[in-house]
């Protein structure tokens, strides 16, 4: 790929000029000046500078992903080369979160490689915005999330439906708020615990015509006490205080396991579509298609259909 449209994507992924020289191991003047060559280049402005650092234009955004389409399919090749020469069976790469992991995909994964004992298989455990980052950069195939509304126009994904489930709240042993049923105004008063931590550089995810008051509350308000994208570490954290930590409903099981109690919510949630996600140039894939049937077999088999 260009050299410019490499150093373009790390200042784009860094959010600072500064933060991708040094993963670039050149100096901030160098890549200063090649990214005004690129934007003479282009003929408009690819960053909005300010002292927080760089965010990506409109114009900057319909070339990132462009740039990271290109970047997909060159190091995708060359995987293929790489794999073609060792003469080994391409194997499995594919991000989920937590749920669907502990539910269904673990042993899906164990039956994949009894079936194809010689598939290596990468597996990225992570919350829907750091997913989807991935998967825009060729890391991963496909993911299992929630379905994203209002996503950018220039972020060409697919997403197939698997299931409807809601949020609940979860909270340890002799929490003040496990006496009766309460409304999710009470419930929130409490401190919060997220495992889906909003982080700058997935705004350009979303229309921001479209998203714009929600872009605010997600990006730029702390309305959390505590975050992590590990769900072992909220565990941890709520078991520990007073906190409520709100997770799908369907791990209900599990987290009580782990010693965390439903709480009883007087209104009834809201549900979201949780399914797949993969690139819209991927689906022809003879491979890959089977996998998402797979995927999709697997999880008929623990959790409701879609509504």
């Amino acid at each position: 790929m260009d050299k410019l449209l490499i150093q373009f994507l790390a200042a784009a992924d860094a959010g600072t000029l500064s933060g991708a020289a040094s993963a670039l191991l050149i100096t901030q003047p160098t890549l200063t000046f090649n990214m005004r060559k690129l934007e003479e280049s282009v003929g408009a402005p690819l960053f909005e500078r300010s002292s927080r650092g760089v965010r990506l234009t409109r114009y900057g955004e319909t070339l990132y992903e462009n740039a990271r389409l290109m970047q997909r399919l060159y190091d995708n090749t060359l995987e293929n080369i790489a794999e073609q020469k060792r003469g080994i069976e391409r194997g499995l790469a594919i991000g989920t979160g937590y749920s669907w992991w502990t539910l269904f995909l673990k042993d899906m994964i164990l039956d994949y490689q009894r079936e194809f004992p010689g598939s290596p298989v990468q597996v990225s455990l992570g919350h829907q915005f750091r997913l989807l980052d991935q998967l825009l950069s060729g890391d991963i195939a496909l993911f299992l999330g929630h379905e994203t509304k209002d996503l950018n126009p220039a972020v060409t994904t697919d997403f197939i439906p698997l299931t409807s489930v809601s949020n609940g709240y979860f909270v340890r042993a002799g929490h003040p708020l496990l006496d009766r049923p309460h409304s999710r105004e009470e419930i929130e008063r409490y401190p919060m615990v997220t495992s889906t931590p909003p982080e700058s550089r997935h705004e350009r995810f979303f229309d921001p015509n479209r998203w714009r008051a929600r872009m605010k509350a997600l990006f730029e308000q702390a309305d959390f006490t505590f975050g992590s994208n590990s769900l072992a570490a909220c565990i941890d954290y709520t078991l520990a205080t007073d906190a409520v930590l709100p997770h799908s409903h369907v791990l209900r099981d599990h987290l009580e396991a782990q010693g965390l109690l439903q709480l009883q919510v007087e209104a009834e949630m809201s549900h979201f579509v949780v399914g797949v996600h993969v690139l819209k140039e991927r689906r022809e894939a003879d491979r890959l298609e089977a996998l998402i049937e797979r995927i999709k077999a697997a999880a008929e088999q623990v959790l409701p259909p879609a509504e």
